[in-house]
């Protein structure tokens, strides 16, 4: 559903990305992970035509996106880490907006809305940030576009709110459909995110499933450090009660997986992405 070949983006006369390959599924909830700065909004942007690239090309549902074409924005929904909303009621966001979304179940976004429990009638603007997020995300879930792309979308919610959104994306994903989340939270998505894509100086440091890196790690957590010369061992580092280390260990199977834990590994050392996961910034 998205195809990204050599793609370069220079952000004031800065080079942001280079080289830039990518290949997205249908039938996937993405989660797009790296550091502040490495781009994540950015690729978002270059995906749905808010940006244009320096070079290369983008194809979104098989068509340019910097072209705007109508037909293609009815079918991709986005959820900003900054919210504006105007200052209209919920009511009237949807008579207006609605329409530009063929697909939109009115059904549904009722069921969302009294699910978050928000009013229909009060000012958009009026709203907390979790409750103007929670309103965009019943909204774009409705609108039953082929791609969502979410930026950010558990900051600002509440923990009840963060099972909630867990639980609606879980059944809104479809095989027809992409999800595609940009965050750092990546402990309040669990294994909601599969497969991880980790952005990184510029290019596509990994790109793997759940299974594929459950079948070539393994981490442990313990009271005490690991022997820094244990055969095996990856990266370690210190947290509440002990230890995370991760491990090499072919065909790993079930087992713990912290997603932060591998980010923080794989920023640590970007070599493993090839030394264990093979080929750079590809499934395999």
């Amino acid at each position: 559903m998205i195809q990204i070949n050599d793609l370069a983006f220079d952000y004031k006369s800065q080079s942001l990305f280079r080289g830039i390959e990518m290949q997205l599924m249908p039938g996937n909830i993405y989660g797009l992970l790296g550091v502040n700065g490495a781009g994540k909004s950015t690729l978002l942007g270059l995906m749905t035509g808010l940006l244009f690239a320096s070079s290369g090309a983008v194809r979104t549902l098989g068509r340019d996106p910097a072209l705007r074409e109508p037909s293609l924005l009815s079918n991709v929904f986005v959820l900003p880490e900054e919210l504006h909303l105007p200052t209209t009621t919920g009511a009237e966001y949807v008579q207006t907006r609605a329409p530009f979304y063929p697909k939109f179940d009115r059904a549904q976004f009722d069921r969302y809305m009294a699910e978050f429990e928000l009013p229909q009638d009060k000012k958009l603007n009026t709203l907390s940030h979790g409750q103007k997020k929670k309103f965009l995300l019943a909204f774009g879930l409705s609108c039953q576009s082929a791609l969502l792309l979410l930026d950010e979308p558990t900051n600002g919610l509440d923990i009840p709110s963060k099972a909630q959104f867990r639980r609606l994306i879980a059944e809104a994903a479809t095989p027809e459909r992409l999800f595609i989340i940009a965050t750092h939270q990546v402990r309040d998505l669990g294994s909601l995110l599969d497969p991880i894509v980790i952005l990184h100086q510029g290019r596509v440091l990994f790109h793997r499933t759940l299974e594929e890196i459950g079948a070539r790690v393994r981490m442990t957590h313990s009271p005490s450090p690991p022997d820094s010369s244990a055969p095996g061992l990856l990266y370690s580092e210190p947290t509440v009660g002990g230890f995370w280390s991760v491990w090499q260990e072919s065909n790993a199977g079930e087992g713990i997986l912290d997603l932060e834990v591998l980010f923080n590994t794989l920023i640590a050392r970007p070599d493993l992405a090839t030394s264990v996961f093979g080929n750079e910034g590809g499934v395999a």
